[in-house]
């Protein structure tokens, strides 16, 4: 193999380009993007997307959940090719680089070796993974956690979003339910770059963050069961406030995730059944978001939020059911492509630390079958999930250089 010139770099511009050019479709008025997965706008950023994979050379295949791979063909075809993407689809207000830096970034690697003249020894493959994000359809990471084995294609494709659409009919109406076997790509490594989604690499004037570790995760489906009575004539000790149970959950759940350090925790949704201004709320149903980088602080969140929750339903004489949905054990990415990710970082001189991702990603997924690792870059006030979200062009290009040169260390150049 052949070493590429280290200061081979990729199109800033071309790249900064694309990420407006794809933030037209969904873009809001507050100059975010609403791109629900498999919705009209995602069918329009996909077609794209194939459209610009297919004139870069490359050969676009599509599994049965819509997850699609764009093949450049490497000298040596008979290993695995290095996989390199994340996803397109927004929160319903989300921004212009979440997922979406990530996947151009790919594209724009694979741009710049072509302009280079440069043959890799493995083949690349550029991926676009469905619903990572979960805001129409549960669980997120979909795509990829079915590609990895945690979820049959099956189970997947009969989910339904709150219209009662379920993903295959999804993925039929915007015509991406395509013929390759899910799971059937295989991958030699895989790399993703995303956007932090936090406030630490700006606030320490870091321009890489090298992402060792991913946290966690337990969500619950909550349901309190109290009595509806009329709010001027009930007596404030003789009530079954749903409501107000709840009120005590959330601050149980903050106080908890605060004592065990490293752990936080969310109640992100709460609904009154049947809600009146002059009822005392008698049912209320609502959701958790737990997480940790520590397996055993898990297990400790679980235990006691669960002994809490029992303890303030009988103090208040109701019921509380808590429903666990899903759990993702820590994610600690594999150390040899870590270290290459971090290689490239210093190599080119950028300022990085090491960094353990607040959030989920399809890379976090993959690692439980392959080789993974992650490269972060800042956003501003670290906003994210938020039309508000924003990151510099030279930040972007930044984590487009180290993935091009990870990328290369981990492909090999053709001789």
């Amino acid at each position: 193999m052949t070493k590429p010139a280290s200061n081979l770099q990729i199109d800033s511009s071309r790249l900064w380009d694309t990420i407006h050019t794809t933030a037209q479709f969904g873009a809001t008025p507050k100059g975010g993007v609403r791109r629900l997965t498999l919705g009209p706008e995602d069918k329009q950023v996909r077609d794209w997307f194939r459209t610009a994979c297919e004139k870069a050379g490359l050969e676009v295949q599509i599994d049965g959940l819509g997850n699609m791979f764009a093949l450049r063909k490497g000298r040596d075809m008979s290993k695995p090719p290095i996989g390199l993407g994340s996803h397109l689809d927004t929160q319903p207000t989300g921004g212009k680089f979440d997922g979406v830096l990530g996947t151009l970034a790919a594209l724009e690697v694979i741009r710049t070796l072509n302009d280079a003249g440069i043959e890799t020894e493995l083949p690349l493959c550029v991926t676009n993974w469905t619903n990572e994000e979960g805001s129409r359809y549960a669980p997120a990471m979909m795509g990829s956690a079915a590609f990895v084995g945690d979820f049959t294609v099956d189970d997947i494709l009969g989910r339904e979003d709150a219209a009662g659409i379920s993903v295959a009919q999804a993925l039929d109406d915007i015509g991406y339910r395509g013929d390759k076997p899910v799971g059937a790509q295989k991958f030699s490594g895989f790399i993703e770059l995303h956007i932090e989604q936090g406030p630490i690499l700006e606030a320490e004037g870091k321009t890489i963050g090298v992402v060792e570790h991913g946290q966690g995760v337990l969500w619950y489906d909550g349901k309190i069961t109290g009595f509806e009575s009329h709010a001027g004539s009930t007596p404030m000790k003789h009530r079954r406030d749903a409501l107000a149970t709840l009120s005590e959950i959330v601050l149980a759940i903050e106080t908890i995730a605060t004592e065990l350090g490293n752990a936080v925790g969310t109640v992100g949704e709460a609904v009154i059944a049947a809600p009146s201004r002059n009822v005392i709320p008698g049912e209320v149903t609502f959701t958790i978001d737990t997480r940790s980088a520590d397996a055993g602080i898990l297990d400790q969140l679980d235990q006691r939020i669960r002994a809490a929750a029992a303890g303030i339903a009988a103090k208040r004489k109701v019921e509380v059911a808590l429903d666990l949905v899903w759990r993702k054990e820590p994610t600690h990415f594999d150390t040899t492509l870590v270290g290459a990710v971090e290689n490239a970082a210093n190599a080119l001189g950028y300022q990085n630390r090491r960094i353990t991702s607040g959030a989920g990603h399809d890379a976090c997924n993959l690692n439980t079958r392959l080789p993974a690792a992650m490269i972060f870059v800042p956003c501003k006030d670290g906003v994210s999930h938020n039309e508000l979200e924003d990151a510099t062009q030279s930040d972007c290009a930044a984590g487009a250089n180290v993935l091009l040169h990870t990328v290369l260390s981990l492909a090999g150049v053709a001789k």
